[in-house]
């Protein structure tokens, strides 16, 4: 490297410490941005406004992440208690004037702008066990335990009676995994999931009946080919037509030809798969799975409990997205509507995702600014 190219590596440093921004966490995110980006101009059709529309979003959730970048997490604790019954009430409010699309009433509409509150909860939830295991001696008691699990289930129930299984279940593995890096023993961890088992019978009776049509389907996928079962399918044949190396940017037949559905949105691995192959795939899981490590990373190096559990929370949350997301593609899940975090188009989720990754960056490097 030339002498003279080291003073703007140096100014560029600064630049993004100034910014509280993780140089590493960046990067990765920058390389799967731009890999979502490639993938949905195909899946679009090469559609130009579709690509415009997604560049936009992607300008407000980055703008989102550095605003967040540059809060303490001192500040984002005492604000948790706060979100958490601001999202808390926004979640009643829907239930009693929100708006309905597609079958469920998950939106508020205040004239300016439209949203669901349900998203500001995968952050609200995590932040407020945090908060509640902050000051209280860890491994927790039986008692916080049930607390955190109450302040858990209690907005999981309200999302589920939108109904919105899947924001419920990201919304209820953040507030667990929180709860798990609290230190829980590991006897009340499997007598858990022991209860967690025996209730699925009650889980079933109270499934909605298309939520439980999307179960039998994932168990049998060609009893309604042409209905219930189409999604998986023709996502099944477009990976597998894939092979090792893919067909090509641009030249997947499933989805240039219309015959996979939701292809820029909840399918769009399928599209991936398709363009690019066994190879292609494994080197984008590759990819997340480096944005995980790094955020475990973070967390283990976090300056404090409430850090450190918000941390770890976060990253692991991320991977349910990821593995939900593949997991209904390729037919071992049931359908939930998760897109693929940070590839599939949108803007709700790449918002709450990367103001998720604000905090993890912030939580970083101000552990670092403590340290000098």
């Amino acid at each position: 490297m030339k002498e003279s190219d080291q003073p703007v590596i140096y100014i560029a440093r600064d630049i993004l410490r100034f910014l509280h921004l993780d140089v590493v966490l960046l990067l990765l995110l920058i390389m799967l941005i731009s890999s979502g980006l490639v993938i949905i101009y195909s899946a679009g059709g090469e559609s130009q406004s579709l690509l415009i529309s997604q560049l936009v979003r992607l300008g407000v959730a980055l703008v989102v992440m550095l605003m967040l970048a540059q809060i303490s997490p001192s500040v984002l604790r005492r604000w948790s208690p706060w979100i958490y019954a601001v999202g808390f009430s926004l979640l009643i409010a829907v239930l009693l004037v929100g708006v309905m699309g597609k079958g469920a009433q998950r939106w508020l509409d205040l004239g300016f702008i439209r949203f669901q509150p349900s998203e500001m909860m995968k952050l609200a939830v995590p932040m407020m066990v945090a908060w509640y295991f902050a000051d209280r001696p860890l491994p927790p008691r039986f008692l916080d335990l049930l607390v955190a699990g109450v302040l858990v289930l209690f907005p999981m129930y309200m999302i589920m009676k939108q109904p919105d299984l899947g924001t419920a279940l990201l919304v209820g593995s953040a507030g667990i995994f929180a709860i798990y890096f609290a230190g829980i023993r590991w006897r009340i961890l499997l007598g858990l999931g022991a209860a967690g088992v025996a209730m699925a019978p009650v889980l079933w009776h109270f499934m909605h009946d298309y939520q439980r049509q999307r179960v039998l389907t994932l168990l049998n996928p060609s009893s309604d080919p042409l209905g219930s079962g189409y999604h998986i399918i023709q996502s099944k044949i477009a990976i597998g037509s894939g092979g090792v190396y893919g067909k090509g940017w641009l030249n997947g037949t499933q989805s240039q030809l219309d015959f996979l559905p939701e292809r820029s949105t909840d399918f769009i691995f399928a599209v991936f798969g398709e363009e690019f192959g066994l190879l292609g795939a494994f080197l984008l899981i590759l990819l997340y799975v480096a944005i995980v490590f790094r955020g475990l990373y973070i967390a283990l190096n976090a300056q404090d409990t409430f850090a450190r559990l918000l941390a770890g929370s976060l990253s692991l949350t991320f991977f349910v997205y990821l593995f939900v997301n593949m997991g209904m593609v390729i037919g071992i899940l049931p359908v939930v509507g998760v897109p693929l975090p940070l590839v599939s188009y949108g803007g709700t989720s790449l918002v709450t995702l990367m103001a998720a990754f604000g905090m993890l960056m912030s939580i970083h490097s101000h552990r670092r600014l403590l340290e000098h």
